[in-house]
């Protein structure tokens, strides 16, 4: 079986990738180990955060260090047995953290964050999934006067730099907003230019079938078993109806990136946040109007089409570690007082892994050593944000056109020596 490209990893880089070539007349497979978006991609907060242009940095303060370290947190968590091969990644994460390189990063960033929701809008109406979408932005809440007063002076910043929009609201306001809300507020921050999913999973299904109906292939195989064919150009993988070529392949494997990157020696810096979700019904006949972040609590509240999805910050452990929900206990907990949740809706909870560099910064291009490999991961919190502008971007440089977004702050090759 042969084929123009493969695509290893069916999350929403992957499947954003697959559609923009295939909408190019090139044939393309989407090889997944599961089925489409069942895993990162599947468990988020469901928004596209136009406003993002900082992406999540590691805290400078020594408060916020202390209180992390105490390891009893609803936002971060950490497994002490994995803190050893972390401590090279933290470092680094934690010196491109600084003011300077922040700010110098999210210049850098900015491109894809702004091209965020009108390449997602394209494959929304391409896809048939309007119905899914949500457009009315998300909501900041707050506890106390000193850490609202910080936000708005940041969303007054975010918004005279980048052009990202907000509104305020008082207390009274929210109250109207969100009547069921039981905490005592300050006040919020609604980012009105986001906008939301009611079903992440059901979303990215769609764009697969979009991606089908443009004469694209879903296929089952193992990333592992890609190899170079080295007497000729390209590639193969195993599937199960049998080897499978192809003159490129891009990966985008998410978390499972180095499943081969390493293969072919390319040894980057790529960690994970691990983070949790379970859904809720709403008890008394309660009801949640907006997407809601409890600011000084570290947890987020999502009204979706399952239930309301509660999720959690990063938890700093092994890829592969055995599932460790705390935080989602610890903010269930809160999360109760706050709004009158009613039933669990999942077994258990769910757990992706998001794959994160140190500079905070996506892996988009080609591969320094050899021909017809492309990379597309390390998209760390915004994975879902920049699925189709990355795939768009990616798909552009792979057929020598003129790309929507510069691609070179994101090359392979600033992490190799």
């Amino acid at each position: 079986m042969k084929t123009d490209v493969i695509v290893l990893g069916a999350g929403v880089v992957g499947i954003s990738t697959a559609i923009h070539l295939a909408r190019r007349g090139k044939s393309v497979v989407l090889v997944d180990r599961r089925g489409p978006a069942e895993e990162t991609s599947y468990g988020n907060a469901g928004l596209i955060q136009r406003e993002g242009v900082f992406p999540y940095g590691f805290p400078h303060d020594f408060g916020a260090l202390f209180r992390y370290a105490l390891n009893n947190t609803i936002d971060a968590h950490y497994h002490l047995s994995a803190l050893p091969g972390l401590v090279p990644f933290l470092l680094r994460y934690w010196w491109h953290s600084g003011f300077t390189q922040h700010q110098r990063i999210a210049h850098l960033y900015a491109p894809l964050i702004e091209n965020s929701v009108t390449e997602h809008a394209d494959l929304i109406k391409a896809s048939g999934a309007e119905a899914l979408i949500r457009k009315d932005g998300w909501m900041k809440v707050f506890r106390t006067e000193k850490v609202r007063d910080a936000a708005y002076a940041e969303a007054e910043q975010l918004s005279a730099k980048f052009g990202v929009n907000h509104q305020k609201f008082t207390t009274e306001e929210m109250k109207r907003l969100e009547p069921h809300i039981r905490a005592e507020l300050t006040g919020g921050l609604r980012w009105t230019d986001p906008w939301s999913i009611l079903d992440p999973g059901g979303l990215l299904k769609a764009y697969v079938q979009y991606f089908q109906s443009l004469g694209g292939t879903l296929k089952a195989g193992d990333a592992a078993t890609i190899e170079h064919v080295l007497e000729g150009e390209g590639w193969r993988i195993a599937t199960p109806e049998g080897p499978l070529e192809a003159t490129d392949v891009v990966v985008a494997l998410g978390p499972w990136a180095d499943t081969v990157t390493r293969k072919f020696g390319y040894h980057f810096p790529l960690a994970v946040k691990r983070g949790y979700h379970m859904h809720y019904g709403a008890a008394e006949g309660a009801r949640l109007n907006n997407w809601v972040l409890d600011a000084e609590r570290g947890y987020f509240l999502a009204p979706m089409n399952r239930g309301i999805r509660l999720t959690t910050g990063a938890e700093f452990a092994k890829r592969d570690a055995r599932k460790t929900p705390v935080q989602l206990r610890r903010a269930e907990r809160v999360a109760r007082e706050f709004f009158p949740l009613a039933e669990r809706r999942d077994e258990e909870p769910w757990m992706g892994a998001r794959p994160c560099t140190p500079d905070m910064m996506p892996i988009i291009g080609k591969a320094p050593r050899h021909a017809g490999l492309w990379f597309a991961f390390g998209h760390a919190h915004h994975g879902m944000t920049l699925g189709p502008v990355t795939g768009r971007a990616l798909a552009e440089s792979m057929l020598g056109e003129k790309t929507i977004v510069d691609l070179a702050p994101y090359r392979a090759d600033r992490f190799l020596a």
